[in-house]
């Protein structure tokens, strides 16, 4: 176990620079999980961290002890309470945060099982709400293009709420990389779709591709798009928020290979 006390520890410095840039998460190929529901989520998906950083007031503390019996001993740094409070964005909370090496997604040779190709997403809540409710779904793949936020980014960790550790995320992606690989008909929803998601046949695997917050999918991947489906909005609102959107159609495939005993 390490104890550091000053802000001119390297340790410290190097915590801090993780903790306060994508850049320099991208750059050691690390992420950050604050908080200790994100920390345990990650040990139960997939075992030991880097390192595992805690406050001395939070030492003690019960969910936090737990915790630490299935880390590595030489894996913990117990920071003096100030200079945690420098590095964390949680408020009012545990902590605990662990530094992690950001897992490396991988691409099948085929693809022919559930996958999302997230076209261009900005807003790191939205991919990060994504990302749960596929996980959520048993969707093993989530592919996400160029201009994509970074799936691994603080505010889309947050918002995943550990979905991130239960999924092959493959950054960076393009059409060119995917299309020979894919072995599953494309969707998209659309406003002018002919049918609804709900009398879609959604039993056997596919592709949902789902297109920017403001423009959609980009006609590069809707000239690939096998057919597009609507929700229908009674309510009469213009449209849903991409996520909602995703998780309607994620789980009417779900109800639906339910209903069939898939």
């Amino acid at each position: 176990m390490k104890h550091v006390t000053s802000r001119d520890n390297a340790l410290f410095k190097q915590l801090k620079a993780l903790t306060g840039s994508t850049h320099q998460r991208r750059k050691a190929g690390q992420s950050v999980l604050d908080g200790i529901h994100l920390a345990q989520a990650y040990v139960a998906a997939l075992g030991q961290p880097a390192s595992c950083v805690v406050s001395e007031r939070h030492y003690d503390h019960a969910e936090v002890r737990a915790l630490l019996e299935k880390i590595d001993s030489d894996k913990l740094v117990v920071l003096a309470d100030a200079l945690f409070a420098q590095i964390s964005s949680v408020v009012n909370g545990v902590d605990l945060m662990l530094v992690i090496d950001t897992p490396a997604g991988h691409l099948p040779a085929t693809i022919d099982t559930d996958c999302i190709i997230l076209d261009g997403l900005q807003d790191a809540g939205n991919v990060g709400s994504i990302l749960r409710s596929a996980a959520a779904a048993g969707i093993p793949h989530a592919f996400l293009t160029k201009g994509c936020a970074f799936a691994w980014s603080v505010k889309t960790l947050r918002a995943g709420m550990g979905a991130n550790f239960h999924l092959n995320i493959v950054e960076h992606c393009t059409l060119e990389m995917l299309e020979s690989r894919l072995a599953v008909p494309l969707l998209a929803t659309s406003s002018h779709a002919d049918a609804a998601v709900f009398d879609t046949d959604l039993r056997q695997p596919v592709g949902w591709v789902i297109g920017n917050e403001g423009g959609g999918v980009s006609p590069e991947w809707m000239a690939h798009v096998s057919r597009t489906v609507g929700i229908p909005q009674p309510g009469g609102l213009e449209s849903l928020n991409v996520a909602a959107a995703t998780a309607v159609c994620l789980f009417e495939a779900v109800r639906q290979r339910r209903a069939s005993g898939g």
